[in-house]
């Protein structure tokens, strides 16, 4: 049996994650390779219930602490009932954020420390990471005429956040890829979607090695 591999999208709002998963997974699929779509949070019933309750713009919404708690929540029932079967089965599983969005949203965004963070990862879901995290690096005006196309009715309780906030979650996602180069590939996601999947298709070709 070939060898599962979990790669994961990250970025900022506005970088094209789900227009890159899904032109990866199709690339992938070309290779006969048996792919699994998800994202975060969500991806099974449970998780996307949560998802629900963190995104919602009714009420007054959640602190960070609160915040990372619901994500970690989550993201223990996706790794538990969705991705470690997949990967055990032999799928490449891509989703769509994971762990470090929780680093960047609630600890660079929010404030929590990444201590923190990582602590409730390691109970809720024994510290599972990607095999390689795609990072999605854009330019603030390219992400912004994307949301504008693609929310005209405005965003989710987070994507809406104020531009500081969204400030501060890039520079963390930045921080977070300079500090452990092994695992994440810094993809340009500016310009046109074809270009910018072949940044990605060039990432992972240490990963698509050894399926050949």
């Amino acid at each position: 049996m070939k060898t599962g591999r979990f790669i994961a999208l990250e970025g900022g709002e506005g970088a094209g994650k789900s227009t890159q998963s899904r032109l990866l997974a199709e690339a992938l699929r070309r290779q006969d390779l048996d792919v699994v779509t998800t994202r975060e949070p969500g991806g099974t019933p449970g998780a996307e219930a949560i998802r629900a309750l963190l995104l919602s713009t009714e009420g007054e919404g959640w602190h960070p602490r609160a915040e990372a708690l619901l994500f970690a929540a989550a993201r223990s029932d996706h790794v538990e009932r969705l991705i470690r079967p997949a990967l055990a089965a032999g799928q490449w599983v891509i989703c769509d954020r994971f762990l470090d969005s929780s680093r960047a949203y609630q600890g660079g965004g929010g404030g929590l420390e990444d201590a923190d963070i990582l602590t409730l990862h390691g109970i809720g879901s024994q510290g599972l990471l990607p095999d390689l995290t795609l990072l999605l690096e854009v330019a603030p005006e390219i992400a912004a005429a994307r949301l504008a196309a693609r929310d005209p009715d405005g965003s989710d309780r987070i994507g809406g956040r104020e531009t500081s906030y969204h400030a501060r979650v890039t520079a963390a996602f930045a921080r977070l890829a300079e500090a452990e180069p092994a695992r994440f590939a810094r993809i340009d996601s500016n310009g046109e979607r074809d270009a910018i999947h072949g940044r990605i298709m060039d990432a992972l070709a240490p990963l698509l090695e050894p399926t050949r």
